[in-house]
């Protein structure tokens, strides 16, 4: 198909479809516009939107015309193709929050210099920081060489950056450490790099990666991580101080293990992805705190 668009099945991440997109032969309303999806970034984040797409409302961005089946949100950029918006003209290149399709269709609001909001109906009662369109054009980071970078990074590290804000916030907690579940991911070492500022300062945690041992050689060589673990060699890890668990995994197995290991020193459990969406399950009858969703526009507002 020329104009195509790839979708999941919700319940089932492992069920896929390539569809025809609508979107690129809509007619459209006089205050909307479409643009082409050029291209996109791919990472375990996307995943963590297909794991948590019912619970955060994930799939509600952008819904699909198949039943049981939803489109999960990527990052990157696109150019308009066909727009009578004022202030949107065809040619002109945003970053922003697209479905995996060819093309999409939006309804511009608040345009300005900076770029646009999407005032789809269906959309006013998502967060706002997911219906924002950045113009490239005016943008100060935007640099066309490093499209694949940022739309690869801009995002992760956003949200990485929040999650040192909130545990800073919060004095972490009164934590003398703080573990990652996750640690290769993207998000997770975005995290422990903000973390590892703070060395040298009276309040700066010990941080330790928890990560597969294909991958500790690679999550060691970050730097980022004063000390990272295998899975299995949890139990080596001392649970005598107070300890903050962030958890990019979403693997319920793990979690009960750090938090049997921790007990009441687990000052703080906080759920942030679902890299393993396979091994997802709930959080009641831990030993420790119940674990809090991190959810980052939340901390933005």
């Amino acid at each position: 198909m020329a104009h195509s668009s790839f979708i999941v099945q919700r319940q089932n991440l492992r069920e896929v479809r390539w569809i025809e997109d609508e979107a690129a032969s809509v007619p459209l309303a006089a205050d909307q516009v479409r643009l082409r999806v050029d291209c996109f970034a791919l990472t375990s984040n996307n995943v963590t939107y297909g794991a948590f797409g019912d619970t955060m409302r994930y799939w509600d961005f952008y819904p699909c015309p198949v039943e049981g089946f939803g489109r999960i949100p990527v990052w990157g950029f696109a150019d308009v193709v066909e727009s009578g918006v004022e202030g949107v003209p065809v040619g002109e290149r945003f970053f922003g929050y697209y479905p995996m399709s060819s093309h999409v269709v939006l309804q511009p609001t608040h345009v300005d210099d900076s770029g646009f909001v999407d005032g789809a109906a269906h959309r006013r009662e998502l967060h706002a920081v997911y219906n924002k369109l950045t113009r490239c054009r005016t943008d100060p980071a935007y640099r066309p060489e490093q499209e694949a970078e940022m739309a690869l990074l801009r995002p992760l590290y956003v949200t990485s950056f929040l999650i040192d804000d909130f545990l800073a916030d919060n004095a972490f907690f009164g934590a003398k450490t703080v573990v990652i579940a996750s640690a290769s991911s993207k998000t997770a070492y975005g995290t422990a790099f903000c973390l590892s500022r703070r060395r040298g300062s009276p309040d700066a945690p010990t941080v330790v990666g928890l990560t597969s041992p294909a991958n500790r050689a690679f999550t060691e060589s970050l730097g980022c991580y004063d000390r990272v673990l295998a899975y299995e060699d949890l139990a080596t890890l001392p649970a005598d101080t107070p300890a903050v668990y962030v958890d990019m995994s979403g693997n319920a197995a793990l979690r009960a293990q750090v938090h049997a290991h921790f007990g009441e020193l687990l000052a703080y459990s906080c759920s942030v992805g679902g890299t393993h969406w396979d091994e997802l399950g709930g959080g009641k009858g831990l030993a420790g705190p119940r674990p809090g969703l991190f959810f980052a526009p939340a901390q933005i507002k």
